[in-house]
């Protein structure tokens, strides 16, 4: 599939089916499928809104390549230790920005909103973390990839138990 000839609806709707894809890949904690998800050299952060504003490169998870995502998922699974939880991510409000030009090209902007509610056993689920996903997003292998996911979280108050990826 040629990405860059269709059209904005169609393009919006491939890119909504990608982010779609994600959160259910993440909502049902398959977190070695997560890297694929990405190219080789990916960008992948979270970070607060005053920092992504400030440019300031601080983020609460960076990672600067597919490789690191993995390690990533090895710490969630083999090296950290947390109590038992779900994460559901909930993801609305996709536009996409068009391609870029010049040194962009082939480089497609988009935006998301996310949501993302967490439940403890025996407790209410509570609103984790929510804000805005910045990508950039290209095909790879026929298929659209992340260049770079930058989550952008609202508030400077966030739970200490970041464990997962958003």
């Amino acid at each position: 599939m040629n990405y860059e000839t269709l059209s904005p609806r169609e393009l919006r709707l491939e890119v909504e089916a990608l982010y779609g894809d994600y959160a259910e890949t993440l909502n049902d904690e398959a977190f070695e499928a997560w890297p694929a998800f990405f190219t080789e050299r990916a960008f992948y952060q979270i970070t607060s809104r005053e920092n992504h504003e400030r440019n300031l490169p601080i983020g609460l998870m960076r990672c600067e390549s597919r490789g690191m995502l993995q390690d990533r998922v090895v710490a969630i699974r083999q090296t950290a230790y947390y109590g038992p939880r779900s994460i559901r991510r909930l993801i609305s409000g996709v536009r996409t920005h068009g391609w870029g030009e010049g040194e962009m090209r082939g480089v497609l902007k988009a935006t998301a909103s996310y949501l993302a509610v967490e439940t403890l056993p025996d407790e209410l689920t509570r609103v984790f973390n929510a804000g805005k996903y910045i990508d950039e997003l290209v095909v790879e292998d026929g298929a659209l990839r992340f260049a770079s996911r930058i989550c952008v979280y609202d508030t400077l108050l966030i739970p200490n138990t970041l464990i997962y990826p958003l």
